[in-house]
């Protein structure tokens, strides 16, 4: 993996996020250079110099947009405003959780992401379902074609879950945004409880039992008028791969499932991380694994996190599944992508593939090079799920 900052993988990890999911590497590296003394004290400290930064050149494209709106030129304002999003949106999920301004910029984040889709005409709608109460937001990317033909056609869709600190915005704008809707597969990048707004406008945690929320997904799916509801697919991302397993195992309507990064036992990882095993996703990590999980303390979370792992269940998958891992995950082992696809006893079909130096995507999720992972789990769901890969 490039990594900008050499002695910080958790800022370098941001970097990559930024560059692998819309950014400009330009405004990166105008944003980056100051930070490179900074980064070299650690993760946590110096994170409000790294915000300042980023802030600011999301600041600077939302002063270019406005100038392009007042000529009219709504396209290319929608496209720099989509890039100050994401730089609001690597910024803020830096932050300790009761960052005094993590909230506003994160919802700014959402504003900002919204203008640019409606300006530049993008084929991605937010959708919003009931959960509890309260409501799980997404973002609805339909499949290519869909709409043109007979009245009444359906599409096959692919769920696609968040890992621990990513966002449905982060994850549409990845390589994910394009190569399910070309594969005739329409998307639904979905908000879980844990993550974006379920946990930071609803105050919606983490749980382990994920089909709790999974099944009302696909409860709400079965009766959209352009989803077919006998093909609807999972796809889990970093921690995904832990609740995608889950997932699938407990909710029968889904057709298949995959996961960009097996997370077969979390619990262990935190054990390792406790120790100081293995690279943290984000700085300040167990204020932000408390934060995430609804835990009120260090002790409470551990107990939690007992609950997060795929022993027992995988037996319960009955439907194609796919298992991928990059040969260097620095987070999350290797080993326990072996250890999902072996459980994977009752697959009618299970395939297993390793990112390498060859095919590119070593990294966590394949953060170092997603667009030749991303094919491949593209290619694998459309397969599956009767889309096209021609």
């Amino acid at each position: 993996m490039f990594q900008y900052f050499p002695t910080n993988y958790v800022w370098s990890l941001s970097t990559m996020i930024a560059l692998t999911h819309g950014g400009n590497i330009g405004e990166v590296d105008a944003m980056c250079a100051p930070l490179l003394e900074a980064a070299r004290a650690g993760d946590d400290p110096g994170t409000l110099a790294f915000y300042e930064a980023w802030k600011g050149g999301g600041d600077r494209l939302i002063a270019l947009a406005g100038i392009d709106l007042a000529k009219g030129h709504r396209l290319s304002a929608g496209e720099k405003l989509g890039r100050a999003a994401l730089y609001y949106g690597i910024a803020e999920r830096m932050q300790a959780h009761g960052f005094e301004q993590r909230l506003a910029m994160y919802q700014r984040s959402l504003e900002l992401f919204e203008q640019a889709r409606a300006l530049a005409r993008e084929n991605c709608r937010r959708v919003t379902l009931p959960y509890e109460g309260k409501e799980l937001a997404g973002l609805y990317v339909k499949a290519e074609g869909l709409g043109r033909g007979e009245e009444g056609e359906r599409a096959p869709i692919v769920v696609v879950m968040n890992g621990l600190d990513s966002t449905k915005e982060m994850l549409q704008k990845s390589v994910m945004g394009t190569m399910f809707a070309r594969r005739g597969l329409s998307a639904l990048f979905i908000d879980q409880p844990g993550t974006g707004e379920a946990l930071r406008l609803h105050g919606l945690p983490a749980v382990h039992d994920t089909e709790a929320w999974a099944s009302k997904v696909v409860d709400w799916l079965v009766q959209h008028p352009e989803v077919d509801a006998q093909r609807i697919g999972a796809l889990g991302v970093s921690l995904g791969g832990y609740y995608c397993p889950r997932a699938v195992a407990f909710e029968p309507r889904f057709a298949c499932g995959a996961v960009w990064g097996a997370n077969h036992d979390w619990r262990a990882v935190q054990r390792s991380r406790l120790k100081r095993e293995g690279e943290n996703p984000v700085p300040h990590y167990w204020k932000h694994v408390q934060w995430v999980f609804g835990a009120a303390d260090m002790d409470d979370f551990l107990a939690k996190a007992e609950h997060m792992h795929l022993n027992g269940v995988l037996d319960r998958i009955r439907v194609p599944f796919l298992v991928t891992h990059g040969e260097n995950d620095r987070q999350i082992p290797l080993k326990y992508a072996h250890e999902t696809f072996a459980q994977l006893t009752n697959c009618p079909r299970k395939d297993l593939f390793i990112f390498d130096q060859r095919t590119g995507g070593v990294e966590h999720s394949s953060l170092d090079n997603p667009n030749n992972a991303g094919n491949q789990i593209a290619d694998w769901l459309a397969e599956v799920l009767g889309g096209r890969t021609d």
